[in-house]
């Protein structure tokens, strides 16, 4: 069966997901997965597949969240799309799955880390080009920042990956840091 291309994901994405937020948060973690790839992936890892498991990791969220991530996951298993389908379902922890690649601990890994930096680019006048880790693990001590972030998932993500929250962080920086102007990073 043909493998799924970027732009039948990005389409299948837009389709799903109307909000411009939705769809930049998308786009940021697919930025961050296709860096993990060679890292975290080792030699044969396939950089487009962890690209397309970042951008549609939540891309039935906002069409129907009470199935999240269900229905984007039967659509992958329909396209042929197992290894994704996947992480995607290890990602959501409330389903239990195991990790069991470096494309699912990944997943874990940069997707709450993603949006919790993105929401630290938010608060600075310099946004990401003058982001340090020490300030997003400051930020990540206080509850009250970006509280709807799963502040155990970004630990837990490190721990799998078997990095130091520090260097994950900084690793996460940058890779989004040259797409700061298409993904409204650069500050204020």
């Amino acid at each position: 069966m043909p493998r799924l291309s970027r732009d039948a994901a990005w389409a299948k994405l837009c389709e799903w997901t109307g909000s411009e937020a939705l769809r930049r948060h998308a786009r940021a973690v697919e930025l961050v997965m296709r860096a993990a790839a060679p890292r975290y992936g080792g030699g044969g890892a396939d950089v487009e597949r962890w690209g397309i498991a970042g951008m549609l990791h939540d891309a039935d969220y906002e069409k129907w969240p009470e199935l999240h991530p269900r229905r984007i996951v039967e659509w992958l298993q329909e396209q042929g799309e197992a290894e994704v389908a996947h992480a995607i379902s290890a990602h959501y922890t409330k389903w239990g799955v195991p990790y069991e690649s470096g494309l699912d601990k990944a997943l874990l890994a940069c997707d709450e880390l993603t949006g919790f930096v993105g929401a630290c680019c938010l608060v600075r006048p310099g946004g990401i080009l003058s982001l340090e880790p020490k300030s997003v693990v400051k930020k990540l001590k206080d509850p009250t920042f970006a509280a709807k972030v799963e502040r155990h998932e970004v630990n837990e993500g490190a721990r799998l990956l078997g990095v130091e929250l520090g260097a994950h962080i900084q690793f996460v920086i940058e890779a989004l840091r040259p797409h700061a102007l298409e993904l409204g990073l650069q500050g204020r």
